[in-house]
């Protein structure tokens, strides 16, 4: 098989291939006398049909099939033969196409680039550290038992942290608006649900009081015929209830604690608290991890590449939000761009990172992986089943093994500065 490869420009590459007008002959000539055995045509019986005339008939749609099919297989043994992976599919067209003469066709397609990893033993990595302390478990039994608690009826003015049911309606310059009527409205004082300054106008409210209201729209307001004006909500408070909070042992029996224990209460809260903590913390190790690779590596990212990473995040929009394939082909792929740009770029740099350092996702890596993962689950076990059970699921969890080696390996070689932190400092910021 003949075949010559040209580089045309960056990662664009030309190959030519020939295919021997031999290997034609044979295949059309083989389809045509199947095709013999059972074509009908009028004035013959069928099976009948002399082979020249079927050849006269069908040979050049059958010719054109054969080529077709051809130019695929030849591609593909063409790349095997000269060690070439295209980073997306060929554009082919036949520039030689003579019956009885050899095909030759060209496939212009898009290589990955060949990327030298380089040392990374002057990047600077900043690691926070922090821990769960006892000050962070308080505040996260006290923010449990908020989320639980029940709103009791009182008979007073209300207070700031208080909720009051309340029915409204809006108004703009005397006319009512539409959205701004309710009624039966549970409303915390405090809470900031509302616009800024509706919620201080009720404190020292009771039930049965009308209180008028008067607000501005902020300027930046989603619903744009409202921003800035002002309005007036005649407001009238059926009910005031004040917030009470389950007792500690009360919360153990709601989070499923067995018999209400507090201290086993503590020691669950506080171990999910250290493994969303640890979490945390891995993932902007990681994220500084990832940039400084991407910094470190000048990488030519094929546009077949990014062209397909863009399809791909456009799909997993419309899945997310709703919608349908029509709508994702419309939608702009300059929104993506950036993005997929850069996952393909870095997805370019860890492959070749993790080809040059020689790393594998091995066994006990996997299966740590994998029991760290399925220790939140009440049936850990069936988890882990679950994963194994099916290849695809499992190669994710090996994806995850092999990408933290990456960032292990980058750690072991850059130079690592850790810095003292909180868990609250570390939990605002994630996300």
């Amino acid at each position: 098989m003949q075949v010559s490869v040209e580089t045309t420009s960056g990662l664009e590459r030309k190959m030519t291939v020939s295919i021997p007008a031999d290997s034609i002959d044979v295949e059309s000539e083989k389809r045509l006398q199947q095709l013999a055995r059972n074509v009908k045509l009028n004035g013959f019986r069928p099976g009948k049909v002399p082979f020249k005339v079927v050849k006269k008939r069908y040979g050049e749609s059958v010719r054109h099939e054969v080529i077709g099919e051809l130019m695929q297989q030849y591609f593909y043994q063409a790349i095997v033969q000269e060690k070439i992976t295209p980073a997306g599919a060929p554009r082919v067209e036949p520039t030689k196409n003579e019956e009885g003469q050899d095909v030759e066709f060209v496939a212009t397609f898009e290589v990955y680039p060949e990327i030298d990893i380089n040392s990374m033993k002057d990047v600077v990595i900043e690691r926070p550290v922090a821990e769960v302390g006892d000050e962070d478990l308080n505040e996260m039994l006290d923010t449990l038992r908020d989320q639980r608690a029940n709103w009791v009826e009182v008979k007073r003015k209300s207070k700031d942290g208080d909720q009051v049911v309340i029915d409204f309606v809006g108004t703009i310059d005397g006319e009512e608006f539409e959205g701004g009527k309710a009624e039966n409205h549970k409303l915390e004082l405090g809470s900031g649900s509302m616009i800024p300054g509706f919620e201080e106008q009720l404190v020292d409210a009771k039930a049965g009081d009308e209180v008028e209201v008067k607000v501005t729209f902020p300027e930046d307001y989603q619903a744009e015929h409202l921003a800035g004006k002002e309005a007036v909500f005649k407001t009238t408070v059926h009910q005031v209830n004040k917030k009470e909070l389950p007792k500690v042992g009360e919360l153990a029996e709601a989070l499923g604690v067995a018999d209400g224990n507090i201290n086993k209460m503590k020691e669950d809260v506080k171990a999910n608290m250290s493994r969303e903590l640890k979490n945390a913390l891995n993932a902007k190790v990681k994220e500084q991890v990832m940039d400084a690779l991407l910094d470190n590596h000048e990488v030519d990212a094929p546009k077949s590449a990014i062209d397909s990473e863009i399809d791909a995040m456009k799909r997993q929009m419309i899945q997310q939000y709703g919608g349908n394939e029509e709508m994702a082909a419309n939608l702009p792929g300059s929104m993506f761009e950036e993005q997929a740009t850069r996952r393909v770029k870095l997805g370019l740099v860890i492959g070749s990172f993790i080809k040059a350092k020689e790393l594998k996702a091995d066994e006990a890596s996997v299966e740590s992986q994998l029991t760290e993962l399925a220790a939140v689950y009440e049936q850990p076990e069936e988890v882990i089943a679950w994963y194994k059970e099916d290849p695809s699921r499992l190669s994710q969890i090996e994806q995850i093994v092999l990408e933290q080696k990456v960032v292990d390996t980058v750690l072991a070689e850059a130079k690592v500065n850790d810095k003292e932190t909180s868990f609250k400092e570390i939990m605002n910021q994630k996300g």
